[in-house]
């Protein structure tokens, strides 16, 4: 196995940890810190296991498998926890981890198809700026130029969700149209 799919590994294996200490009590609230800690670890490993994969040819159907798939526990395991603790609305949780099971639809009736849907650059700045403001939400700082920032980074990350949706359904309508059967 090589290390981009080593690292992505990882990130899965990460996110069980990442719950528990979100959603631990322990005095001195050490534990935000512990889970902020591993969220900012295990989104680093997003980023290297595809510019590893990239820049020395080892890019696997394995990767291409799982990679989306650990980004999509990981943030949606982040979003379900930052709504039980009162950081992030109900809705906003749902519109994001709608958009995830729609792409994913939309990826599966694609590959059905034998066309493979690459990731776009609006789906790339979504996932950056929800992992940033879900790092910001983790942190929870009472300042309030903080708390202007996770408001301004949710808001940012909504719209990117909803746009790298309709972009990707209208570049992909074509597969949407099409049927095998």
């Amino acid at each position: 196995m090589n290390l981009p799919n080593r690292l992505t590994i990882l990130r899965v294996i990460m996110i069980p940890f990442f719950v528990f200490f979100m959603l631990a009590d322990i005095p001195q609230g050490f534990h935000k810190w512990i889970a902020l800690a591993i969220f900012i670890i295990a989104s680093f490993t997003d980023l290297f296991d595809g510019k590893i994969a990239r820049k020395y040819g080892l890019v696997t159907n394995f990767g291409k498998f799982m990679d989306p798939l650990a980004d999509k526990l990981l943030v949606c395991s982040a979003l379900i926890c930052l709504v039980a603790n009162g950081a992030l609305k109900e809705w906003m949780a749902i519109v994001i981890i709608s958009r995830e099971f729609i792409i994913s639809g939309l990826r599966l009736v694609a590959s059905d198809n034998g066309v493979v849907i690459a990731a776009s650059y609006w789906g790339k700045f979504k996932t950056v700026f929800q992992m940033i403001m879900i790092g910001f939400m983790i942190g929870d700082v009472d300042l309030p130029f903080f708390r202007i920032t996770t408001v301004i980074l949710t808001w940012i990350a909504l719209i990117l969700t909803i746009v790298s949706l309709i972009d990707y359904i209208y570049k992909n309508r074509a597969v949407l149209k099409t049927d095998r059967h």
